[in-house]
């Protein structure tokens, strides 16, 4: 029917309805007119918008929802709403449903959030005179204060984007998002896409709202701990030769790709097996440019609190430093096993802990404090650059 109720007499409506404890379901001045007197109205110019008729009688809408269960509201409780604005623009509830049905569409996945409105499309359905498409509302994923996470009040950490640009693995992101609001029915939480496959069923959703737990002041927790742990795992897990040329991809786009490092390119073999040795430790392929640049170029940047930590706590290592370099030269073959008996060696020699002259040689090394095995590190970074690193870490410090 057309509704000829203005905006300002709609909010009246609305609010006579609220003060005498009831919701607004009918635009009752328009409901009742006769067809004829509507149309002349219409025909004199006057705006109307097109409202749905809900039947006002003992009846209701039902449907089974694959994650709600039966489904029911009564006609009366249901509001006339609205399909055509004044201007002749379609609204949604109209839209979907033409679209649907254009489309043969079989079954509805969506949001927690547009369980009513389903009641709304099923009556028109009904009105069409079509079977309606099977419904599954799937629950929402909120915020850690349990708001509903909303791209323009919560940001990036929303976008898919973000995760590409941050080094997020797809195949990682799909696993963490099938698990808010969806248990396998056991402990299990990594999949790949194909064991999602297998395994998803509309009975593991979960009825309750999804936490996307995340902190907007630590850079550290930028998104929800288990997404980041899931990526870590997929790089550590997944078939080496997938993962090399994403590798690849972050680092010609930090500047640090090199031709050797492709297939066929005679550091191809070094370039696999440092980024095998790299992977566990890493949590997103951007670190692979950020916490791994040393293994990959010359420049790279020394840490603060890791040369303050390792380096300048103790001013012998201004001597002891150009020493080991000396040393890891003489050796006649320089590998993970020799590095490390080698220094070793040294240590016992001037009567210090060996993991002094370990956390110095990590920080020349690479920059950092922490990463895999120190004697690995070294061996993959090579004999030049790890004596030109320790001689240089050694002209930073000061005068013992």
């Amino acid at each position: 029917y057309r509704s000829f109720a203005t905006a300002e007499e709609l909010e009246a409506q609305r609010k006579e309805a609220t003060a005498q404890g009831r919701p607004w379901l009918r635009d009752r001045a328009s409901r009742d007119l006769a067809p004829e007197e509507a149309e002349r109205r219409a025909g004199a110019g006057e705006p109307s918008a097109i409202r749905f008729r809900v039947p006002e009688d003992d009846g209701a809408t039902r449907f089974e929802d694959a994650v709600y269960g039966p489904q029911e509201r009564a006609h009366r409780d249901i509001e006339d709403f609205a399909l055509l604005r004044p201007d002749g623009t379609p609204l949604y509830n109209h839209v979907v449903v033409c679209d649907d049905v254009d489309m043969r569409i079989t079954d509805v996945i969506r949001g927690q959030d547009h369980l009513s409105n389903t009641h709304k499309q099923i009556l028109l359905y009904e009105a069409l005179g079509l079977r309606p498409p099977r419904f599954a509302h799937l629950p929402l994923i909120n915020a850690p204060d349990r708001t509903k996470l909303s791209k323009r009040r919560h940001g990036e950490v929303v976008s898919v984007t973000t995760y590409r640009d941050r080094g997020f693995l797809p195949e990682a992101f799909r696993n963490f998002l099938a698990l808010l609001g969806w248990s396998p029915g056991d402990d299990r939480e990594f999949f790949t896409t194909e064991e999602l496959v297998q395994a998803f069923s509309m009975e593991g959703v979960s009825r309750s709202s999804a936490i996307l737990n995340f902190s907007e002041t630590d850079p550290r927790q930028w998104t929800d701990r288990k997404a980041l742990f899931l990526n870590q795992q997929y790089m550590a897990k997944m078939p080496l030769q997938e993962l090399l040329p994403r590798v690849e991809a972050v680092l010609r786009k930090a500047g640090l790709g090199d031709e050797a490092f492709a297939p066929g390119g005679d550091r191809r073999d070094w370039f696999a097996k440092t980024v095998d040795l790299l992977r566990e430790r890493y949590v997103t392929l951007l670190d692979f440019a950020d916490a791994g640049r040393a293994y990959f170029d010359e420049a790279f940047d020394i840490d603060p609190e890791a040369a303050d930590k390792n380096l300048r706590k103790e001013p012998r290592l201004r001597q002891w430093l150009p020493e080991l370099a000396q040393r890891f030269r003489a050796l006649e073959v320089f590998d993970p096993t020799t590095a490390e008996t080698a220094l070793r060696a040294y240590a016992e020699e001037i009567g210090v802990k060996a993991g002094v002259l370990i956390n110095a040689a990590r920080t020349a090394a690479t920059g950092r404090s922490v990463g895999p095995s120190l004697f690995l590190a070294l061996g993959a970074i090579g004999r030049e650059r790890v004596v030109r690193r320790l001689e240089a870490a050694a002209a930073l410090l000061p005068p013992a």
